[in-house]
């Protein structure tokens, strides 16, 4: 029950107004006059078994979305029951049948339909697997719609646009996820997904911000299992270079493993150059270059970073 103070009692002049949702009564606080006995229930249509349900008062379904092939826009048709809830007879029901199947086709009929519903699937798979935000679905459902329109899927893989799509979408949304993880979780090959992905940066025009090589730090190091401080000395030589402008054009992954690499050696926190290179999925090659570049851009001058060790609780 809601106490209301906006409307008054007529009789006794009380502005304290009770709102009874389960008897569909407002009564009078004060003398007890039933004010309105025809009180609308706004809430769920539905019954409720706990407070949790009770609280929820929502009265739609999902809301609109780009990930949906009809963007969660469709309509149901249930036949089992009418709108008293009595059952209905056999010939309805047979009736009804008929119009649910007829309604189910008729989404996924067309050509368009047909390909939206097969790549959300597809997209669902690949964004579950790859562990990506709920933004990042919507974003790479929207580029794979556009290129839809734009009528480039003519022809090609459904699995790669999508792949490309969801690549697409962590580059402008700046979540690090490498292309050839993407390729990874796609059914399509690591070079079918990167040249369609050139194709949707072309022919969408879509402009991805530039990685910057602090992002994928954390990454590595996790897989390097180095210690706290070596990341964070990383991070500051990053800094440090990019303050002498010492990162433009050049790979992030490698930049990362470089100076994950300086951190290692300068803490004694030793990894060979292999294992590192992998982690970064670059070559031992692209991290040497980047190695004795950002050691020049340094001038072997080194930022600190002090690191305090967390006390001992009682």
């Amino acid at each position: 029950m809601n106490v209301e103070g906006e409307n008054s009692c007529p009789v006794c002049g009380s502005t304290r107004i009770i709102s009874d949702k389960d008897t569909g009564e407002t009564v009078c606080s004060e003398c007890g006059m039933v004010l309105t006995e025809t009180v609308m229930d706004t809430g769920p249509e539905y019954r409720v078994f706990n407070l949790q349900e009770a609280n929820d008062r929502r009265r739609t379904g999902s809301g609109y979305s780009y990930t949906i092939y009809d963007k969660g826009l469709s309509t149901v048709i249930k036949g089992d029951r009418d709108a008293k809830g009595n059952r209905l007879d056999n010939e309805t029901r047979s009736r009804m049948r008929r119009l649910q199947r007829q309604d189910n086709r008729s989404k996924i009929d067309e050509t368009h339909s047909r390909n939206l519903s097969i790549a959300m699937a597809e997209l669902d798979r690949m964004t579950s697997e790859l562990h990506l935000p709920r933004n990042v679905k919507e974003e790479a459902a929207l580029i794979y719609r556009n290129s839809l329109k734009a009528d480039l899927i003519r022809g090609r893989s459904i699995d790669a646009f999508v792949a490309a799509s969801v690549y697409a979408a962590c580059r402008v949304l700046k979540v690090p996820r490498p292309l050839k993880r993407v390729a990874e979780t796609s059914t399509r090959e690591y070079s079918e997904v990167a040249m369609t992905y050139r194709l949707l940066i072309r022919e969408l025009k879509i402009k991805p911000p530039v990685d910057q090589p602090f992002k994928f730090v954390p990454g590595i190091a996790s897989k390097l299992g180095v210690r706290q401080p070596t990341e964070r000395l990383a991070v500051e030589i990053l800094r440090e270079a990019d303050k002498k402008k010492g990162l433009t054009g050049k790979d992030p992954r490698g930049l990362a493993a470089a100076a994950l690499y300086m951190a290692c050696q300068e803490n004694d926190d030793r990894r060979v150059q292999r294992v590192i290179a992998e982690a970064a999925g670059t070559t031992e090659v692209t991290l040497r270059n980047r190695y004795r570049g950002l050691k020049e851009v340094l001038d072997d001058e080194l930022p600190t970073v002090e690191y305090q060790t967390p006390a001992a609780t009682a």
